[in-house]
């Protein structure tokens, strides 16, 4: 049985979003260029038509996967959730103690994580030493670089 992960619904949605695209266009073109290939005649020496049955098993792979994370994935819902701590969901800003370089952050399960995005997974490093922590407090974050200190200036929902 596969593991239950957590999404966001916005992050569900694109999942599902995903699977439509592959399965109603990427399927069908697929289709089309195996049998635009197999017409062009003697199919043990037609590399068209191989690189079109690759892709196609490729897609088919794909389709499976996210079939198989869209069926354990479950919407976090966030309405409920204590606003005084950094918890998953939360929008912290934080200012690094040395630099005094003030960021912000939502922080989100790890299959969500996009660090353009401003969205950090609460299993990484950061995520990790903001978890827990309210305003005003200082979080210490282990690195691989070592430890950093940032202070916790606002949660947000």
């Amino acid at each position: 049985m596969a593991d239950i992960t957590y999404y966001t619904a916005e992050g569900l949605k694109s999942l599902k979003d995903e699977l439509y695209e592959c399965e109603t266009f990427e399927r069908p073109r697929i289709s089309v260029q195996i049998g635009e290939a197999r017409d062009k005649g003697d199919l043990s020496e037609n590399a068209e038509y191989d690189a079109a049955k690759e892709a196609q098993g490729l897609l088919e792979m794909k389709i499976s996967k996210l079939k198989t994370i869209i069926s354990s994935a479950r919407v976090l819902d966030d309405t409920g959730m204590d606003t005084s701590k950094a918890l998953i969901l939360s929008i912290v800003k934080i200012r690094h103690m040395k630099t005094n370089k003030e960021m912000v952050y939502t922080l989100v399960a790890e299959n969500e994580a996009d660090l353009k995005a401003k969205k950090v997974s609460v299993d990484s490093p950061i995520g990790k030493g903001l978890l827990g922590h309210s305003v005003g407090d200082i979080a210490d974050v282990v690195t691989p670089g070592g430890t950093i200190q940032f202070e916790i200036l606002e949660i947000n929902r």
